[in-house]
């Protein structure tokens, strides 16, 4: 007899003769129900949580002034979003947020590939700058929002610089790291055949980094969201960031929590789309792994 065990998944026992097609059917089958259920359960667990908020704001078990609740918060977006803010239209706010920070994402992540790939096949020049790099890594990188704002002034430079300063040493360890973890053999494969250093670069570094450097990516947007507004909290004419200082600053909850709910739908939607162009980008590697017995 046969079993399929995939992650997280029972293992389903088949008779002998049993066709690989009906074992691939029944394999798909099971994944589909575990994806039903963790969906399930993610909507259950929200639902319930914003549930036990709302309950508890209306019973006075948390101080609505402090905390709000959801019905409160939901109101304040519809305002803003109908009525606009009290700095414009929420949708042009939304967007300069946006455009500093899918600018430095864009901008941070290009260098931190390209010089986390450099310096991950040149050793001797990482051990040269491998001090430097550390030194400024050990910077915390909000702290650096002020001398932004007071070198390239409260409009885009100064949210893109933080922007891009947040991304850049997040995808540059990864790929740095991947391209360090890269198959040695594939490589020494690759120059017996004949493969020059930028081939070897562009067809066994790349694509073997390419997982650790997707995985900074996912990462590396949330801190490019962090700086332009961390950066518009310092010092901006517009912007979330803006939004959620001038909230604190007339004690409005509902204010912040709404530009932060605001924030966070925004950012899953980007995950969402980095997710599938990873999968298209990385059809070569496994969905969901199926061992067969």
């Amino acid at each position: 007899m046969a079993n399929i065990i995939a992650d997280n998944v029972p293992a389903v026992v088949f008779r002998p003769g049993t066709s690989d097609s009906e074992i691939e059917a029944i394999a798909i089958r099971a994944i589909t129900r575990r994806k039903q259920q963790v969906l399930t359960l993610q909507i259950g667990i929200f639902v319930a949580v914003v549930a036990l908020w709302q309950l508890s704001s209306n019973l006075l078990w948390i101080d609505p002034f402090f905390y709000s609740s959801p019905s409160d918060i939901i109101f304040r977006l519809y305002d803003w979003a109908v009525n606009g803010t009290s700095e414009g239209s929420l949708w042009y706010n939304l967007w300069v947020t946006m455009e500093e920070a899918l600018i430095g994402f864009f901008c941070g992540s290009i260098t931190g590939v390209i010089v986390g790939v450099s310096l991950g096949r040149n050793r001797f020049l990482s051990d040269v700058l491998s001090v430097y790099i550390k030194a400024i890594n050990s910077i915390p990188r909000v702290v650096l929002a002020p001398i932004f704002i007071m070198i390239l002034g409260l409009g885009l430079p100064s949210k893109v610089a933080l922007a891009f300063i947040m991304v850049f040493f997040v995808v540059f360890a990864n790929a740095f790291q991947g391209v360090r973890e890269a198959d040695r053999n594939m490589i020494a494969n690759a120059r017996i055949l004949g493969a020059s250093d930028w081939q070897v670069t562009r067809a066994v570094i790349v694509p073997s980094a390419m997982s650790w450097i997707f995985a900074s990516l996912h990462v590396s947007f949330g801190f490019a969201i962090i700086g332009a507004i961390v950066g518009e909290f310092v010092g901006a004419r517009f912007g979330i960031g803006q939004l959620i200082s001038i909230a604190k600053g007339t004690f409005d909850a509902a204010g912040m929590y709404a530009a932060i709910v605001l924030v966070m739908i925004v950012t899953l939607i980007a995950e969402f789309i980095m997710t599938q162009i990873e999968n298209r980008l990385a059809k070569w590697r496994p969905q969901q792994s199926l061992d067969i017995q």
